[in-house]
């Protein structure tokens, strides 16, 4: 598999992650390392965050997307 952004630019470069979210095949250059919070907790609630965080590979467009998401102040 090769790398999506890098194929848009004209180069041929190989992929060695997937974004979690689309599935884009990204270079080194391109995977975007994310931390992602988690919870622990009973439905509905109470839930309570866990210090460590779980490692995801993003993309520019979806790690942009997620940003945009987040609420103000968090």
């Amino acid at each position: 598999m090769k790398c999506y952004i890098c194929a848009e630019e004209g180069k041929s470069t190989d992929a060695v992650a997937m974004c979690i979210v689309c599935g884009m095949g990204l270079c080194m250059d391109h995977a975007i390392r994310h931390e992602t919070e988690l919870w622990t907790g009973g439905y509905p609630f109470p839930s309570e965050k866990i210090e460590e965080t779980l490692p995801r590979i993003l993309c520019k467009y979806c790690a942009m997307a997620l940003k945009k998401g987040k609420p103000k102040g968090g």
